[in-house]
């Protein structure tokens, strides 16, 4: 068996979506100052590094991460390459074109070769053409190893909102450098937190 770590590392230095607030830790006690144990206050956003888009985050009436259907997040999946460095993403983009009734798939862009602390706001993205293709063949979790699934500067998030018509589930800044492409047991999945708009993930792969 094989298992591939496909998170980013949370810590201060992990670059973050511009105008979200970076990772940081501050202690309530210490073991150094004499109290019983360490224990620190984590302060990040709900979409820090490896995560799960919930609905709410897109949709005032969709659902938040404690509703997420966690069968989505468990299961077989299938790494793809994508050959494209930025803009939107085609069908034609893709290095298969068959998905051979595989329900969840993540996409492995130039992305993933950068570093936890390195932004670039021209990352390549899934079209709502793509989306629509996915889903006509049964996908109904999409994965990217970039920050979105819109440009970075979207306001009206296309895609965002055509994976919502699709009833698609979002996984994003997955972290895919050394992961070859096939089909794996994907594990990402979501906390149960009730009321916020998404939730980091520890995802894994098994082969």
């Amino acid at each position: 068996m094989t298992l591939y770590d496909i998170t980013r590392t949370i810590s201060p230095t992990l670059a973050v979506f511009p105008g979200d607030t970076p990772f940081s830790a501050r202690s309530l006690m210490s073991l150094q100052a004499g109290d019983p144990v360490n224990l620190l206050t984590l302060t990040l956003t709900a979409h820090c590094g490896t995560h799960a888009d919930a609905v709410y985050h897109y949709s005032d009436t969709g659902i938040h991460p404690d509703q997420l259907p966690i069968e989505r997040y468990l299961g077989r999946a299938r790494v793809i390459t994508v050959h494209r460095d930025q803009g939107p993403i085609l069908p034609s983009d893709l290095s298969v074109q068959q998905l051979d009734g595989v329900r969840r798939v993540l996409l492995h862009t130039r992305y993933s070769s950068l570093p936890d602390d390195q932004w670039d706001g021209e990352f390549p993205y899934p079209s709502p053409m793509l989306i629509d293709w996915l889903s006509d063949q049964g996908v109904f979790l999409l994965g990217v190893d970039t920050p979105s699934v819109d440009h970075a500067q979207s306001r009206e998030l296309p895609s965002h909102h055509q994976m919502l018509a699709r009833d698609m589930l979002i996984l994003e800044n997955l972290m895919l450098r050394d992961v070859p492409d096939g089909d794996y047991e994907l594990i990402a999945l979501p906390l149960k937190i009730a009321g916020v708009c998404g939730t980091p993930v520890r995802a894994v792969l098994r082969r």
